[in-house]
């Protein structure tokens, strides 16, 4: 069994911030995989489901993002999980908007979440990283990741969105390469091979080279001298 947790904060206040975006990928997976209601649960809430004979837990902590860890923990304990079973969905300010790696194990970058786990299972669980970029200055984190989204960042939002959601029974069978593929496929769609090419413009009437003169008829070569 695998247990996705989702970072970040609780309640209406932050529901639409960058630090979020964890929360977010839960919820999505939810919706469209018909998981369980949510129901409060080890210090968060949780929504169980399966894919396939894949049963998975979804827990968002809302501890607040500082102590996401107790929560993981304790989810951990009841469901006598391994670390290996653990993958964190968070913001990433190390990575581009829009963009997402996988990746296990590794230091928490000063993410708060992320410290706060690596203090209670270790830093060896699994991780779906989640570009939101970054604001150009430490002294600025704060305050952007406590922001919402722009309205201008919805659209690679909900394609990133849609692409962890394609590819979660692939994570919850351990096959992380495919999971970043049903990513790519929503971020990144393939061009079509049946678009037609553009039409070339229709040429000036100048750029139209004229009929041999053999070609015309005596009338029409007497026509062209006066031209």
């Amino acid at each position: 069994m695998q247990i996705f947790v989702g970072l970040g904060n609780p309640g209406a206040k932050y529901a639409g911030n960058r630090h979020n975006i964890g929360f977010m990928a839960l919820d999505r997976i939810a919706s469209d995989h018909g998981f369980g209601p949510w129901r409060s649960k080890f210090q968060g809430v949780i929504s169980e489901g399966r894919f396939g004979s894949d049963r998975v837990v979804l827990l968002k902590p809302e501890t607040f993002m500082n102590l996401s860890g107790q929560s993981v923990a304790a989810a951990m304990k009841f469901y006598k999980s391994e670390v290996a079973d653990i993958t964190v969905f968070h913001d990433e300010l190390d990575l581009a908007p829009g963009k997402c790696r996988f990746k296990t194990g590794g230091g928490h970058a000063g993410h708060n979440g992320l410290r706060s786990i690596h203090q209670h299972i270790g830093p060896d669980y699994n991780r779906v990283r989640i570009g939101i970029g970054h604001p150009g200055h430490k002294d600025a984190v704060a305050g952007y990741v406590l922001r919402d989204f722009a309205k201008a960042d919805q659209e690679w939002i909900d394609d990133l969105l849609r692409g962890m959601s394609d590819g979660a029974p692939e994570l919850a069978r351990g096959d992380s390469g495919r999971f970043m593929n049903a990513v790519a496929l929503r971020t990144n769609p393939p061009r079509s091979s049946t678009t037609q090419p553009k039409e070339k413009k229709a040429e000036k009437p100048s750029d139209v080279a004229p009929e041999p003169e053999e070609k015309l008829t005596p009338l029409q070569r007497l026509a062209a001298k006066f031209r």
